[in-house]
């Protein structure tokens, strides 16, 4: 992600989030060492999804992924993540995790093909509606077994 893809960033932000990080919030993601943002994009240079993540130096949390509606449902997420877990690897961390809203079942499942799990609630997290956020893990991201999960998602 560059500075010239923030104002589709933040229109597909706007689209998907009852709390969406604002301009600056993403300008500043940017300048941040530890963290890392990718965009999908398509033909004409549109922003069509993008996804962030931040490195503790023993993990990764995936910060915010979102794929505007008109292109949902077509791969695009499961491809962001995959960038987003093969980031992880190349950063030499063995674990990602993340959030998500507890009513978000089409999210929770694309995690879930990934091996995510969940292990933790984060009670009335969400502000804008006060609902639960599931937290969850993918561990051992060089397993033989993970490996192999993520190769397929790759080639799909």
């Amino acid at each position: 992600m560059k500075v010239r893809h923030l104002r589709g960033v933040v229109a597909i932000e706007n689209q998907t989030s009852g709390h969406p990080w604002s301009l600056r919030l993403f300008e500043s993601e940017l300048r941040q060492t530890n963290s890392r943002c990718f965009v999908a994009m398509a033909p004409h240079s549109v922003v069509v999804g993008f996804g962030c993540l931040l490195t503790t130096g023993f993990e990764t949390h995936v910060t915010n992924i979102a794929v505007a509606p008109q292109f949902q449902r077509h791969g695009i997420g499961q491809q962001l993540l995959c960038r987003l877990v093969d980031e992880s690897i190349a950063l030499g961390l063995q674990e990602v995790t993340l959030e998500v809203r507890a009513t978000n079942a089409s999210a929770s499942r694309l995690y879930e093909r990934f091996g995510f799990v969940e292990e933790g609630v984060r009670p009335k997290y969400y502000a804008d509606t006060g609902e639960d956020a599931i937290i969850m893990w993918l561990r051992g991201l060089l397993e033989p077994e993970v490996q192999a999960r993520l190769a397929s998602l790759r080639e799909k």
